[in-house]
């Protein structure tokens, strides 16, 4: 499953549905992606201080495994942007999500919709 910012936003603000589902697919073995566009969003957060910032950072590291935005997740993106005109970062989230071979955990239904053939869910 690939991770969408909207989804460990509502995680880490202790949301139950949300923390059980990440917990049954982690306990199952299930893998959960992070593109690095997500990490600089989340990361990104001002009123953090560099220690809870840094507490983030470990547990991102621990817990997903990152998908980097290279130049195939680049191509594919510009590729989705031209044909759906969403904005950048949803368009390297699906990018990412069609890359890992997975399907995208999101709140944002509105825009992703617009992705042909991008599998998805919300929580």
């Amino acid at each position: 499953m690939v991770l969408d910012t909207n989804i460990l936003i509502a995680y880490l603000a202790g949301e139950e549905s949300v923390v059980e589902q990440l917990s049954e697919w982690k306990g199952s073995g299930e893998p959960l992606y992070l593109p690095t566009v997500v990490e600089a969003e989340l990361l990104s957060f001002a009123k953090w201080t560099p220690s809870e910032r840094r507490m983030a950072e470990v547990f991102l590291e621990q817990h997903f495994i990152s998908i980097p935005f290279d130049r195939s997740t680049a191509r594919i993106a510009a590729q989705i942007r031209r044909a759906t005109r969403i904005a950048l970062p949803d368009a390297i989230i699906a990018a990412s999500t069609f890359l890992a071979h997975s399907t995208l955990v999101t709140r944002d239904v509105t825009d992703f919709r617009k992705v042909p053939d991008l599998r998805m869910v919300t929580i």
